[in-house]
């Protein structure tokens, strides 16, 4: 991330996660963060206390701490500054949060604003269904991955070293803010890892989207805002649509992992950090196609449309050289889609059309990891 230009631009739009008395807002759009009385506005009513604990980190509490703490004048606030990185998703930085909320006698009636990226988010929303046994907590998320995907649907935790969000909770924010400007200040690297879950909701569900995807690739990664803006929107309509079905993963939430039991098995098989979620991911996504095609289902015109589409967007199509399909297997059974000791994953039929499945071979597993690996001729 580099230095931030917050201006006077687009329109604002809402998305509604539908969850009965516990239903919150999505607002997307620019300018919201340095728009003081609308980013007073926005928070105010989700706010129930007089207590405000402000989590970010090294890198986004210097661009955009201010603005919240402007908009908050008539509260108590208070901020935590996490270290930047994946590897800083863990129990030390959770507890951090306590340390601090402790220290200054935060009450069960305080408010916890998650300002940054996934990893913020889902350390502050952890902490908040933890603390006290659970206080309110707001998601603004500042990268394209956060404001498409991890801010949404009130799944919270972190990392082990051997497996990743396999310590958290559900517990849903009051609201999400994603200010479509702060996009600006991600580096190429950090927006392609972003639109890999934007394409991710193409391939399981949405198959104009993922079309308009194919047309509107390059706007997207030339940041034009409207591109951005609809990418966002529709992204959030997808997932709003599946946690008001299934809150809680019971059944087709599950389809929103997609790429993601290979992906994580890549976090954690590289070391956190090394990898964007994003980029292992993509080349998840790539797995599971290439699987679902050896299996007979999804068709090789399909294949390449999502190879094309990920190679378009810069993210890698093949997993590491370091990882052995042993390396895979091992992390990949501690999956929390795994049932019985039986590996479980998302496999398309055709794309916007995937199934949970756990209908293929050790074999046909470890054939598509050795195939999509860098060590594969």
């Amino acid at each position: 991330m580099g230095n931030s230009t917050l201006t006077n631009t687009t329109d604002r739009v809402e998305v509604k996660v539908d969850l009965a008395e516990r239903s919150y807002p999505i607002h997307i759009g620019s300018p919201i963060l340095n728009d003081n009385k609308l980013l007073n506005s926005l928070l105010a009513p989700h706010i129930h206390g007089t207590q405000v604990m402000i989590v970010s980190n090294v890198t986004v509490a210097p661009l955009y701490l201010k603005y919240v703490e402007d908009a908050l004048t008539s509260y108590h606030t208070e901020s935590v500054i996490l270290p930047d990185g994946e590897q800083y998703k863990n129990i030390e930085s959770w507890n951090s949060i306590f340390d601090a909320l402790l220290n200054a006698r935060f009450d069960r009636k305080c408010t916890l604003i998650a300002l940054g990226g996934g990893v913020v988010g889902d350390i502050t929303g952890f902490a908040a269904a933890s603390y006290q046994r659970g206080v309110n907590f707001i998601q603004i998320p500042t990268t394209l991955l956060a404001q498409v995907d991890s801010s949404v649907g009130g799944k919270t935790g972190v990392n082990h070293p051997l497996g990743k969000n396999m310590i958290g909770a559900f517990h849903q924010p009051e609201c999400v803010i994603a200010d479509t400007q702060t996009l600006n200040s991600l580096d190429d690297r950090q927006l392609s890892a972003g639109v890999a879950e934007v394409i991710k909701y193409g391939l399981i569900r949405d198959v104009p989207f993922f079309e308009w995807l194919e047309q509107n690739i390059d706007s997207l990664l030339q940041r034009d805002p409207a591109a951005l803006s609809y990418a966002i929107q529709r992204s959030c309509e997808n997932k709003a649509e599946v946690v008001a079905a299934d809150e809680l993963e019971a059944g087709q939430r599950a389809l929103l992992n997609s790429g993601h039991t290979f992906g994580h098995a890549i976090e954690a098989g590289m070391g956190y950090g090394e990898w964007l979620h994003g980029e292992a991911i993509a080349t998840g996504m790539v797995m599971a196609v290439d699987l679902s095609q050896s299996l007979g289902w999804i068709s090789s015109v399909d294949v390449m449309r999502l190879r094309n589409l990920i190679k378009r967007s810069n993210l890698p199509e093949q997993g590491p050289a370091e990882l052995s399909s042993d390396d895979y297997l091992q992390r990949m059974a501690v999956d929390k889609k795994s049932e019985a000791g039986k590996i479980r994953l998302i496999l398309q039929k055709s794309i916007g059309d995937a199934v949970l499945s756990t209908a293929f071979s050790e074999q046909q597993l470890r054939d598509t990891i050795t195939a999509n690996s860098s060590t594969a001729d």
